[in-house]
């Protein structure tokens, strides 16, 4: 016998990837809920080879399931997140709602696991911003060698990460174009398609964005208060894989040799760095695949212990659905949640 499952927001781009890859790694699912709005209510979901109706949230009895997988915007988890996790169940939430909450675990299973001790303080775990999932699991194996010090991040952001709706103004505003259509802008604040839009989100009153804020603040809570990190959050034409070129200062030398070594070796990351034309990792490369990629690995020059990297991940995978599962994972293998069944675990 397997767990109960929930995923709230079955019908989006990162609830159905949350549907693939519980059933790539065989978790062991007994019973699987697709939970929608009332409106989504019957719309049928791909789970396996098979297909199941959409469930209301209003009427569901969440006290039914083991995990609920929330994956259906901040709002949504506000709502409903504590009392679904009041009722039993362990939230496993994709938003930036309880990110800050000190109550709240916020877990890439290869950065900080140790953090899933306090999953029963409010029965949720927080998923991290998808531009920040990728970067730490880069850094940790870095700042695990040679503590670090500053940071300095500008991420290529895919549409994707702005849902269904940000692909589909690509992929119309790029039809548009070429077709001499309407590119007119409504999903972002401006043409998406042939161009590179610098803000995502919304502005603070110190000028850098939510998004921007999202990364230091998650960055410092999963794995060291300490570092100094800057970055501008950017969102280009590519519909999914987010891309990040990351400068690190270091409290000690580190060469790219000894980099490219640790990196090797670290879970979850994949290291492709050839000085040829062709031997980086791009977006188009990492879609649909479960690893952080990093090439590109060099000494800054202009600080006495700097490395530069970039760094490439499927977005709505490592970023989203992946790191969801991986956490589900991580209950069971701790013995946070119990289950009679064995399943593959994840090696990438």
């Amino acid at each position: 016998m397997g767990y109960r499952v929930a995923i709230v927001g079955a019908t989006g781009n990162v609830g159905r990837e949350m549907l693939t890859i519980l059933e790539e790694l065989n978790f062991p699912v007994d019973k699987m809920h697709a939970i929608a709005s009332r409106k989504s209510k019957g719309v049928e979901v791909a789970w396996g080879d098979k297909t199941i109706k959409c469930e209301d949230i209003e009427s569901f009895d969440f006290s039914s399931v083991d995990i609920v997988l929330m994956s259906a915007g901040g709002d949504v988890s506000r709502a409903w997140s504590e009392k679904i996790g009041k009722l039993g169940p362990i939230v496993i939430d994709n938003s930036s709602a309880f990110r800050k909450d000190p109550d709240v675990p916020l877990i890439v299973p290869e950065v900080n696991p140790d953090a899933v001790k306090d999953a029963h303080k409010k029965n949720i775990i927080a998923n991290p911003n998808c531009s920040t999932a990728q970067l730490v699991v880069a850094l940790k194996p870095l700042h695990d060698a040679a503590k670090i010090k500053r940071v300095v991040v500008a991420t290529y952001q895919s549409v994707s990460g702005a849902g269904k709706e940000g692909m589909d103004e690509l992929w119309n505003q790029t039809k548009a174009i070429y077709g001499l259509g309407d590119a007119k802008p409504k999903k972002f604040p401006k043409q998406i398609a042939c161009n590179v839009i610098p803000f995502i989100g919304a502005f603070n009153d110190d000028g850098y964005t939510d998004e921007e804020a999202k990364m230091w603040n998650e960055v410092h809570k999963m794995m060291d208060p300490e570092i100094k990190l800057t970055v501008t959050c950017v969102r280009v034409p590519v519909f999914v894989g987010h891309s990040e070129a990351v400068t690190v200062e270091f409290d000690r030398p580190i060469s790219p040799d000894e980099a490219r070594a640790i990196l090797r070796e670290a879970p979850g990351v994949l290291v492709v760095d050839k000085h040829e034309h062709d031997g980086y990792i791009t977006p188009v490369d990492a879609a649909g695949e479960h690893a952080v990629y990093v090439s590109r690995i060099r000494k800054d020059h202009t600080v006495e212990n700097g490395l530069v990297f970039w760094v490439v991940s499927d977005n709505l995978r490592k970023g989203a659905a992946l790191n969801a599962v991986q956490i589900a994972q991580l209950l069971d293998e701790t013995g946070t949640i119990k289950s009679s069944s064995g399943y593959r675990s994840i090696t990438v």
